[in-house]
């Protein structure tokens, strides 16, 4: 892990406001490195600049209060929401994310610039199915 930390990936503004225990399981702790390992940190080099991440892993309880969805791969540790700072550099990332071993990548919202973050999940079984998603 080079680029990223456990804790950012754990990191949320809402678990703090309402006081919830996001720290992961061990078993979500080994994807979110494998996550970083395959997805976040080649992903950092390539692009050259830093990246935002703004969700990753999420308890149960948390990913209910910010409306996540019940099988969110954000619960088991191999999702999560990422972004450069604008459109432009998040149409970037996307586009040197689909050269990656990715699981899904989800481009989420913004305009014809680029999304407004990005979702982008791993699996460490291997069953990746390189799932491309334009919400």
């Amino acid at each position: 892990m080079k680029y990223f930390t456990i804790e950012e990936l754990t990191d949320s503004i809402v678990a703090r406001q309402l006081h919830i225990d996001n720290t992961p399981t061990p078993e979500a702790n080994k994807n979110l490195e494998a996550l970083v390992e395959h997805i976040l940190d080649p992903a950092r080099e390539i692009l050259g600049k830093p990246i935002r991440v703004n969700s990753g892993y999420r308890c149960a309880t948390l990913n209910n209060c910010v409306g996540g969805v019940a099988n969110s791969q954000h619960l088991k540790g191999e999702a999560a929401d990422i972004g450069t700072g604008s459109p432009e550099g998040n149409r970037i990332l996307f586009d040197i994310l689909l050269n990656m071993p990715f699981d899904q990548l989800i481009w989420e919202r913004g305009n014809k610039h680029g999304p407004a973050w990005i979702h982008v999940s791993y699996c460490r079984n291997g069953n990746n199915r390189g799932e491309v998603i334009h919400l």
